[in-house]
């Protein structure tokens, strides 16, 4: 069954290029990133791990954990990751699981039989301190990941998990929020001590709480 938003992420250990993990024992009390790669040597995914480990203070920042995904064995990641640090300009800094088995493309539905019958489709998914998931994105692999996105997301995940209030389009740190519907005006002007701008009964403004 395909996960959806909201459900538990499924735990799972693996073999990785940082040692043997278990999924919920990493992640810990951390947000996470899990990101697949239909395989090694892959020229876009070769972008996109250079660019998660140029973003690790911003990750740690953030207090999330990355970790990708990709089919092929730990001597294949090896060998990959010293292209990636080269072509880069980086040094890959969290684990890369070699899924050869894909266990953990079926239990994350990371293959399609549409795009593939064999490699994992380029999907990421963002996991909660609960363990449930919060965000997925499925990407066709023409197109590279945009990071920004990722960790504006995350911003508003962890924003919106602490106050009442949810983040308008193109909301970026810093910028107003909304008032959610559950929230009474009434209680609003109490909640929110930085004022309402009320636009409509249903669209309410407010500063950034944090």
């Amino acid at each position: 069954m395909a996960l959806r938003l909201g459900d538990t992420a499924p735990n799972f250990k693996a073999k990785t290029s940082m040692g043997d993990i278990d999924l919920y024992e990493y992640l810990g009390n951390s947000w996470g990133v899990l990101f697949s790669h239909p395989a090694d040597y892959t020229p876009v995914c070769t972008t996109e791990l250079g660019k998660t480990a140029h973003l690790k203070d911003e990750f740690e920042k953030r207090n999330v954990k990355a970790l990708a995904v990709s089919v092929d064995s730990l001597e294949k990641h090896e060998g990959w990751i010293k292209d990636i640090n080269e072509t880069q300009n980086t040094t890959v800094n969290f684990p890369i699981i070699a899924d050869s088995n894909r266990e953990v493309a079926t239990l994350y539905d990371m293959i399609h039989p549409n795009a593939s019958v064999t490699a994992t489709v380029r999907s990421l998914f963002i996991i909660g301190p609960d363990k449930a998931v919060k965000l997925m994105i499925t990407y066709p692999a023409s197109t590279g990941r945009n990071f920004v996105e990722v960790l504006r997301v995350i911003d508003s995940l962890q924003l919106t998990a602490k106050h009442s209030v949810a983040t308008p389009a193109d909301w970026k740190q810093g910028e107003d929020v909304i008032v959610v519907p559950a929230v009474s005006t009434e209680d609003a002007i109490k909640k929110f001590p930085k004022g309402l701008n009320i636009i409509k009964p249903y669209l309410r403004y407010t500063p950034q709480p944090e």
